[in-house]
């Protein structure tokens, strides 16, 4: 199938929109009353949160008896999501990584013009995806880049400036890759397969991995529109690092949608479209949203 070399209309970066000041968002931006924010009277519901600390031995051979073991069971057949602690990701790190992407999105719009991307590959500097003409949008932009298999990834399309960028990331994608070998042990055990079948499953050593940063500018009428729309990841694993100044995910439980409370250096892990297919006996609701902000 031919991919589109660019987009069917001129691309607008919320960004700008939201430094401009309006008191009204564009229509582009307005979702059909169904697809718009939810609003429940606030509650203890929240995902479930999994310490690992425990749950490899010294050697990192993986503890089957470790009672996260039987919670991370539990959390993907009533949940599909769950946050881990204790998860070996330097919680320095995480704060790096947060930070230098906070710095590259408050960049000049013309440094940030130069990763600009497009429909063939989507790596890059963005704001929007699909290319049907007329879309309803969503109100955010993006940073899409590849960090596994090694054959994708690209150096030059990752920012330049501000100047830590490539260095962190290229530590936190290293550190996170490694968490979800380790989850991908968990979850190949709970599946009654050998420890290695989902990681072989899914590359091996060359495992797929990307990253995608989002970043939601203020909105005047969060009621009407979404920072992400509505929906479930098609991977096998997505491991989500929330900015606690920017509350908002939502994740679908039992035909409602449950506002997620991060933990501290928490990771949120939603199981993917992917592993969800090989676990039909893991019956759960895995879509998810944002609302803007």
């Amino acid at each position: 199938m031919n991919c589109p070399q660019d987009w069917p209309e001129p691309i607008v970066r919320v960004q700008s929109l939201s430094d401009a000041g309006a008191a009204v968002i564009p229509s582009r931006y307005i979702k059909p009353s169904t697809d718009r924010p939810e609003r429940f009277s606030s509650d203890d519901t929240n995902i479930p949160v999994i310490d690992l600390g425990d749950i490899f031995n010294g050697d990192h051979t993986l503890r089957r008896n470790c009672p996260a073991v039987e919670k991370i069971k539990e959390a993907c057949r009533e949940w599909g999501f769950f946050q881990v602690v204790n998860h070996g990701v330097m919680p320095e790190l995480m704060d790096e990584a947060r930070q230098v992407w906070r710095e590259f999105f408050h960049q000049p719009m013309e440094l940030k013009q130069l990763y600009a991307n497009s429909p063939k590959t989507y790596e890059g500097y963005g704001s929007r995806l699909g290319v049907e003409k007329g879309a309803i949008l969503d109100w955010s932009d993006y940073y899409f880049l590849h960090y596994r298999p090694s054959s994708l990834k690209d150096h030059n399309k990752w920012p330049s400036q501000p100047l830590p960028l490539r260095e962190v990331i290229e530590e936190y994608g290293k550190q996170v890759v490694e968490l979800a070998g380790k989850l991908m042990k968990v979850l190949s055990i709970n599946l009654g397969l050998e420890e290695e079948f989902l990681q072989n499953a899914f590359g091996g050593d060359e495992i797929g991995a990307c990253l995608r940063v989002n970043f939601y500018p203020k909105c005047p009428q969060p009621d009407l529109t979404l920072g992400l729309s509505s929906h479930s990841d098609p991977g096998g694993m997505t491991f989500l690092l929330p900015d606690h100044d920017v509350p908002g995910l939502q994740v679908l439980k039992d035909h409602k949608w449950i506002t997620v409370k991060p933990a501290r250096h928490a990771f949120i892990v939603n199981i993917g479209d992917q592993i969800q297919a090989c676990v039909e006996s893991l019956e759960s609701s895995l879509g998810w949203k944002q609302e803007a902000s």
